[in-house]
């Protein structure tokens, strides 16, 4: 039985109070290394959210029609992160076939997308949670969506940094962390107005 949370209030915490990315820090790896431009931000964000929603979405599916009905659930990581893999790889084939300029700039965001921990960890909360088809909708679009903000609002706040007076032993890597800190715990600082169970 899926719990009982309007698909709307799973959007919006999903993309501020239980922000995927700020809250489970999942997908830290690819948020520090391409947050140092807007440019980039954008377009690894907005592939982030476009994945996110389809794989969610896919993987319900295939939860629902494959994993229960053939008591397959002790290989429900393996197939996930299979589904994962096929739907970035069937989604650069499709952009680099309708639009090569966007496939240009996208450039190597999307296969780093296959490896990106917080599509996966969306998937399995979806697993554990029960959520339903709208629920799996709101949360995958949500999740995406609030990825995005956070590594939008990283590559904005760092580019002040980079010409803020900070001390030489926390330049890069150490003032980035803090930032990151400092960032979830002002989204968190709302989870009393909205929470994902």
């Amino acid at each position: 039985m899926s719990p009982v949370v309007h698909p709307i209030t799973l959007l919006f915490a999903s993309i501020f109070t239980s922000n995927i990315l700020l809250a489970n820090f999942l997908g830290m790896c690819s948020f520090i290394s391409i947050s140092k431009d807007q440019k980039s931000s954008f377009g690894l964000g907005l592939a982030v959210t476009v994945v996110m929603t389809i794989t969610m979405v896919v993987s319900w599916a295939v939860l629902k029609l494959v994993i229960e009905p053939l008591g397959l659930e002790y290989l429900s990581f393996i197939i996930f992160i299979i589904v994962i893999a096929a739907i970035v790889q069937i989604l650069e084939m499709v952009i680099d076939r309708l639009s090569p300029a966007l496939y240009m700039a996208l450039g190597i965001f999307l296969p780093l997308i296959t490896v990106n921990c917080a599509i996966l960890g969306a998937i399995l909360f979806m697993q554990i949670r029960n959520y339903n088809f709208w629920q799996t909708l709101s949360f995958g679009f949500g999740s995406g969506a609030g990825w995005w903000l956070a590594i939008m609002l990283l590559s904005s706040i760092r580019k002040k940094i980079d010409v803020a007076p900070v001390p030489a032993g926390l330049k890069g890597p150490g003032i980035t962390i803090i930032t990151i800190g400092f960032m979830a715990m002002a989204f968190i600082g709302f989870s009393g107005m909205l929470s994902v169970q």
